[in-house]
């Protein structure tokens, strides 16, 4: 499946939920790939999250999140009559029925953790330097390449299922970032008639493809608030399993309203997979914002004149049920 992620306007948060999706994939031991025209994956991947594995450091994430729910309950008045009725949901992290782990953002993942388990990188600049122009599947060259690279991979590591015998199975995760942006040699972020109009479609229908015939998982960046072509997204995504937008209050007049004065941005949820089924599940509330704390990041539900109850989502990535999500602006 394509799960995929708008980014922020200024690619702050976006960044670190990528981030978050590889640390996770470190910690439950699985082989990484992570591609980028913007940054190399080498740094991407020395600036992971540390990991909370041990009671101590639960404790620790949990007495943070004591503190949230606590400065919640100082600031509210009232809640609005259309949350009173909002499902409740856990609100520690320490809890005995959680999915993925959870990671100390003000910490970076020790490098022998990060040795522990094999990774693979696609930096577009060098492969540029090192091999000819070229041109496969009628689309930009960057993405031909992209798409050759994670093709080798699935094959030479079994990935695909080939030669079970001779490797434990094991999940890719594929990381890529800020997919459609010019330093991919993309045009779509110049202009709303662009001279390549396609070529971004076509990888994700082709890259869908892999991943349906794999052991793979992959999450996509995409600076969706500089593609002025409403029919280009629209196909990007249809071609995904799950959009996620992230809008950053940073610059804008939401920043200094009072009635986000707790929170640094919102969680637009525009699709979520619908693996065999004809629809998709409606969430209860599409009303998220987001919060950063020193350690801690949290998705809850809005609340306009405050509570003194919070639905509270601790950011955590559980074991993901699909190939490919897209997280945009």
């Amino acid at each position: 499946m394509v799960p995929w992620r708008q980014e922020d306007k200024y690619g702050l948060y976006s960044n670190l939920l990528f981030k978050y999706f590889l640390a996770e994939g470190i910690v439950c031991g699985h082989d990484l790939f992570v591609a980028s025209a913007k940054e190399h994956p080498d740094n991407i991947l020395k600036e992971l999250p540390a990991p909370l594995l041990d009671d101590t450091y639960g404790k620790e994430l949990g007495d943070e999140a004591a503190a949230v729910k606590s400065e919640d309950f100082q600031d509210s008045m009232k809640i609005a009559w259309r949350y009173q009725n909002l499902p409740k949901m856990e609100a520690s992290p320490t809890t005995s029925t959680k999915f993925g782990h959870y990671y100390d953002i003000s910490k970076k993942m020790p490098p022998e953790l990060c040795q522990s388990v094999k990774w693979h990188s696609f930096y577009l600049h060098e492969e540029l330097s090192f091999e000819p122009k070229m041109k496969a599947w009628n689309m930009n060259s960057g993405y031909a390449r992209l798409l050759q690279s994670i093709q080798r991979i699935i094959s030479q590591e079994g990935f695909d299922g080939s030669d079970p015998q001779k490797k434990q199975r094991n999940v890719l995760r594929i990381g890529i970032q800020s997919l459609g942006s010019i330093l991919w040699g993309d045009d779509v972020c110049c202009s709303d008639s662009p001279a390549d109009p396609h070529s971004l479609t076509k990888f994700l229908y082709v890259l869908r493809g892999l991943l349906r015939k794999s052991l793979s998982a992959c999450i996509i960046t995409v600076p969706a608030h500089l593609i002025q072509n409403k029919a280009i997204m629209e196909r990007v995504t249809n071609l995904s399993d799950m959009v996620v937008g992230l809008e950053s209050f940073i610059g804008s007049e939401r920043e200094t309203n009072p009635l986000y004065k707790d929170y640094h941005g919102l969680v637009h949820v525009h699709q979520i997979p619908r693996l065999n089924s004809l629809i998709c599940d409606v969430p209860d509330t599409k009303d998220l914002a987001f919060r950063l704390k020193r350690k801690l990041f949290t998705i809850e539900t809005i609340l306009i004149e405050g509570s003194n109850t919070k639905d509270v989502f601790h950011f955590n990535l559980a074991k993901e049920q699909m190939n490919i999500a897209l997280l945009s602006n």
